[in-house]
C-alpha cells in the first residue's frame, strides 16, 4: 500500500471517530554501521525500520499509537488505541495553526551511499584503521556510520511534507599508553552528504592525526586549576551552547517554567557580541526542512547582539506561550510523539582572526572540542560542567604547551556575557554516531560557531 494512501486513511478514520486535529507520519528507516577494532573487523550490521505513528486531538486530549505494520487492518487498529488514548485523558491541550504546506525534498547527494559493495565499505574502514596504529597507541578502533531516512508528514488542515536525507560519517579512537597513564581521543567527521564524502576524504592522514595526538597527549600535564581567560574552539562552543543554552530555550521547558530563561525575552542575556541562530539547513548541521509537525523550519534568532529574541517551539508550545510556530517539533522515528527539539544551534562568526583572539591573553587556555568526555548541565540554573579535549595553554599572547584532563565549569549567561571577541571563521557539525537525547527520544542535531574568546572560566585539573 502507498505511503500517502495509507496515512490519509488514518486521518479519515480519525477524523470520522471524532479526533478535530490528527497528522500521521510514515518512516522508512536504513542504518548501516560498520566496526574495526585494532586492525579486525568486529560488525558489520544492517538495520531497517519502517512504520506509521498516528496522533490526535480529541477534546483536548492528545492521543498517540504508532505500528510497523502499514496493513488496513493494522491501520485500523491504530486509530482506535490512539482514540482511545486521548478520550481516557482529560486535557486542555491547543495547538496552534500551521500553514497547510504541500512539498518534497531530499538531500542534496552523487552517489547513494547504500550502493558500494560492503567489501569497498569495510576496506575503507580497515585501512584507516591500520594506518593509525602508531608507536604509542595501545589501541584503535573505528567505525563507519550510514543513515538514510524518509519521512512523510500529512495532517487533516492540509499539510502533506515528504522530506529524505542521506547522513555518512567515519569516526576513530585511538588511546595512548605511557607509564600507567592513558588517553583516549575520540573525534568523527559526518555529512549529510553521500559515499563521495567517503570516498573523497583521506580517512588515513585523519586516523594518523588523532593517533599523533594521543600519543603527544599522554605525555602532557594538567593544566593548575583556575580561572582563565580563554579562547574556546568551534567544537566545543558548540557542544557548550548548545547543552547549556539550547535546552534552555526549547518551548516546552519554558512553557513549564523549568528554564533559566522563562519570562525574559527582550532582557540582555550575552554580550553584544554574542548572536545565536537555530537554523535546519546550515552548512555541515543536518538536514531539517521542515520538522515532524509538517512547519517549515526557517532560521531563528535566538539571541541578536547578546538580546534573548526568541524560544524554540511546536504546535503545543507555540499556542501556550502565544509565540510564532518555529519548526522545532521533531521525533525521533513513527513510535514517537514530537517535542521541542533544537536542529543546528550556533553562533554566529565576529571579526577576528584567531591570531587576534590569542594576541592580548598573557596567560590563558585554548580550550577545544576534539577529545572532549560527556558533561553535565541543569537548564533550570544554567550551571555546565564539562570534559574537554586535549588543550593548550597560552602564554603572552601565544600558544604554549599541550595539556590532558582539562574540565571546565561555570554559568552559561555568565560564561555568554564575559564574551569578549568572536572569530571570522563559523563551522558547524553533525554526527551520524549520535544525537541530542531528550524524554527517551535521541534526533541528530548540529552545531558549532567561530572560535571565541571569553573573559573568564573556570578550570579544572593538577
Amino acid at each position: 500500500m502507498d505511503w500517502i494512501d495509507t496515512a490519509y486513511k488514518a486521518l479519515d478514520k480519525a477524523s470520522r471517530a471524532g479526533a478535530t486535529y490528527a497528522d500521521a507520519r510514515c518512516q522508512g528507516y536504513v542504518y548501516e554501521h560498520i566496526l574495526v577494532e585494532n586492525g579486525s573487523l568486529k560488525e558489520y550490521s544492517r538495520t531497517v525500520r519502517k512504520g506509521l505513528g498516528l496522533r490526535v486531538l480529541l477534546d483536548g486530549s492528545i492521543g498517540f499509537a504508532s505500528t510497523n505494520d502499514l496493513s488496513a487492518s493494522s491501520i485500523d487498529e491504530v486509530v482506535r488505541y490512539a482514540i482511545s488514548a486521548a478520550k481516557s485523558m482529560e486535557g486542555s491541550v491547543e495547538l496552534s495553526a500551521k500553514n497547510p504546506l504541500k512539498a518534497r525534498v531530499r538531500s542534496s547527494f552523487s552517489e547513494n551511499p547504500l550502493d558500494p559493495t560492503p567489501e569497498d565499505k569495510v576496506s575503507v574502514v580497515l585501512s584507516a584503521n591500520r594506518e593509525s596504529m602508531l608507536d604509542g597507541v595501545k589501541s584503535t578502533s573505528t567505525r563507519l556510520g550510514i543513515q538514510y531516512d524518509r519521512r512523510l508528514i500529512v495532517s487533516t488542515d492540509g499539510c502533506e511534507v515528504e522530506v529524505e536525507c542521506f547522513l555518512v560519517g567515519l569516526g576513530h579512537m585511538s588511546v595512548a599508553y605511557e607509564a600507567g597513564k592513558l588517553e583516549r581521543v575520540y573525534d568523527s567527521r559526518s555529512r549529510v552528504s553521500g559515499w563521495e564524502f567517503i570516498s573523497d576524504t583521506d580517512w588515513c592522514d585523519y586516523t594518523r592525526g588523532i593517533s599523533r595526538l594521543a600519543v603527544e597527549a599522554v605525555k602532557a600535564p594538567t593544566p593548575k586549576a583556575g580561572v582563565y581567560r580563554a579562547v574556546v574552539d568551534p567544537q566545543l562552543i558548540g557542544l557548550v551552547i548548545h547543552e547549556a543554552f539550547g535546552h534552555a530555550v526549547e518551548g516546552d521547558l519554558v512553557a513549564s517554567g523549568s528554564s533559566i530563561l522563562a519570562g525574559r525575552l527582550g532582557e540582555i542575556v550575552a554580550s553584544p557580541y554574542v548572536s545565536i541562530v537555530d537554523d535546519g539547513l546550515i552548512e555541515g548541521g543536518y538536514y531539517i526542512p521542515y520538522d515532524d509537525e509538517g512547519v517549515e523550519k526557517k532560521p531563528i534568532a535566538i539571541v541578536d547582539n547578546g538580546v534573548l529574541k526568541g524560544f524554540l517551539t511546536h504546535l503545543a508550545s507555540a499556542s501556550k506561550l502565544k509565540l510564532d510556530l518555529t519548526g522545532n517539533g521533531r521525533a525521533q522515528d513513527f513510535h514517537s510523539q514530537p517535542i521541542v527539539r533544537q536542529t543546528n544551534l550556533y553562533m554566529k562568526p565576529g571579526s577576528h582572526s584567531f591570531e587576534e583572539l590569542l594576541e592580548d591573553i598573557d596567560e590563558g587556555i585554548y580550550l577545544r572540542g576534539m577529545g572532549a568526555g560527556g558533561g553535565q548541565v541543569d537548564p533550570g540554573t544554567g550551571a555546565f560542567t564539562f570534559s574537554v579535549g586535549p588543550s593548550y595553554m597560552i602564554r603572552r599572547g601565544e600558544l604554549a604547551e599541550l595539556t590532558r584532563g582539562t574540565v571546565v565549569s561555570g554559568l552559561i549567561l555568565e560564561t555568554l556575557k564575559g564574551v569578549e571577541a568572536v572569530g571570522c571563521d563559523l563551522s558547524v557539525e553533525t554526527s551520524v554516531f549520535g544525537g541530542c537525547g531528550k524524554d527517551g527520544q535521541m534526533v541528530r542535531v548540529g552545531g558549532g560557531g567561530p572560535h571565541v574568546r571569553v573573559k573568564s572560566i573556570s578550570v579544572g585539573g593538577g
